[in-house]
């Protein structure tokens, strides 16, 4: 008789296999509390976009895109209602040793329809039959996936971390670096330096960086490019399409791609 499916994340300790899909048993919903697993998890949108936000950043998944979350890493998971999630959890002995924080990876055609083909496996499959050989391809396929920029590196400096949390709640915000270091009471020398050094990016770069990854879900939803250009503070569709592509190398109507 199948093994009954796991009915809440708890259950999955341990996985029932080394790779275990889920699509109807347990909810695939976003969890926008602070948690963390025992085990490595791919977080893919077919639908919708998926913002994964842990102390070191956010990480950005439209479709054809997915957040790899290693074992342990405390994160919390927002998106739209409307937001179609397919997850994979994978024992970490079952895949090669990877970086220790989130990445976004391209998700191929293939890799795409891998993952939704997993999540109608019975949680018992049988590991050394056909469904071993599909999540033995899906392991090769993951681990050749490329690493994509889809991330908003985030500052551990308080003074630093208020500015980005407010810079995060208004993106349109057009002060320039020195209001804000009036602002902050340092000097415009100080949080340059300081922008640098915790993000790796300018003020000016970071800044546009959040504006984009922002525009991402409007942009899957259909709305309209220059709605969505004024919405995240640029002032003509040609210079927001401009720094898209410049950020992401296609324009905001190319990005989604084919569903």
């Amino acid at each position: 008789m199948p093994a009954r499916r796991p009915t809440r994340l708890a259950e999955l300790d341990p996985l029932p296999r080394p790779v275990y899909g889920h699509l109807e048993a347990l909810p695939n919903r976003a969890l926008g509390y602070r948690h963390c697993h025992p085990w490595v998890q791919l977080s893919y949108a077919a639908r919708g976009v998926l913002d994964v936000r842990t102390a070191a950043g956010r990480f950005v998944a439209p479709p054809q895109r997915a957040v790899w979350i290693p074992a342990g890493v405390v994160h919390r998971v927002h998106c739209s209602a409307d937001t179609e999630i397919r997850s994979l959890y994978i024992a970490p002995s079952a895949v090669a040793p990877a970086p220790a924080g989130c990445r976004v990876l391209g998700v191929s055609p293939l890799l795409r329809e891998l993952i939704r083909a997993f999540g109608e496996l019975p949680a018992d499959y049988d590991e050394d039959g056909p469904p071993g050989r599909l999540a033995r391809v899906l392991l090769d396929q993951l681990a050749a996936a490329p690493e994509v920029g889809l991330v908003l590196p985030l500052p551990a400096d308080p003074r630093l971390a208020g500015l980005c949390a407010r810079l995060e709640a208004s993106p349109d915000a057009r002060q320039g670096l020195r209001e804000w270091s009036l602002r902050e009471g340092v000097s415009e020398k100080t949080l340059s330096r300081l922008f640098r050094r915790q993000t790796g990016l300018t003020f000016r770069l970071w800044r546009q960086r959040l504006r984009l990854l922002g525009a991402l879900p409007a942009l899957e939803r259909g709305e309209r490019v220059t709605d969505v250009a004024l919405a995240s503070g640029y002032e003509s569709v040609s210079a927001f399409i401009a720094a898209f592509r410049e950020q992401f190398g296609a324009t905001p109507g190319e990005f989604a791609g084919p569903r």
